[in-house]
């Protein structure tokens, strides 16, 4: 679990949008490109990722290895989820949410999922919208399992950033 969370605002979060499964390059993307990629879409949330701890995650096999020192769509959404999602659960429980993922869901459907309920969740934390919308028309366990964890995601970033404010708020007194 990671404790470097980063000071959210409001107004970040409104401009925070995951891409979908469809709009990650699929053309290879080097290390350097991929971490940037990431990053610039995590950044609204306080989150980031490095190289080593992309490294990591291929040796882990969270993450197939790259293609001619390239990854793919798949691997970089799978990556976005790993950076999300490390704040709450273990890397081991992790490789297990996508292991159970992939037997009811296909990546590019469980990866949508995965930005369209993080953005709802935190939305409603950050008081950007009024209730909590349902998203998709199954039910299952491993649906289920991964609303659990965004919803702690949720909470923890919009803590952290309670937090960093009341400590701005102490320095400036």
């Amino acid at each position: 679990m990671d404790n470097n969370i980063n000071f959210v605002s409001a107004d970040k979060i409104s401009q925070f949008k995951l891409p979908r499964f469809s709009e990650i390059p699929d053309v290879g993307l080097y290390l350097e490109q991929t971490t940037k990629y990431i990053n610039k879409y995590l950044e609204p949330i306080g989150f980031e990722i490095t190289g080593s701890m992309i490294r990591n995650y291929v040796k882990k096999d969270l993450v197939k290895n790259p293609e001619h020192k390239q990854y793919f769509a798949d691997q970089i959404g799978h990556l976005i989820a790993i950076t999300v999602l490390k704040n709450v659960l273990s890397l081991e429980n992790i490789a297990i949410l996508f292991e159970n993922q992939q037997k009811v869901y296909t990546d590019p459907v469980a990866y949508d999922y995965f930005c369209m309920e993080l953005e709802n969740m935190i939305f409603y934390q950050f008081g950007l919208k009024d209730c909590v919308d349902k998203i998709g028309n199954t039910s299952s366990k491993e649906k289920k399992m991964l609303r659990s964890a965004i919803i702690a995601v949720s909470h923890i970033i919009f803590l952290e950033s309670c937090f960093s404010m009341l400590s701005l708020e102490k320095v400036n007194e």
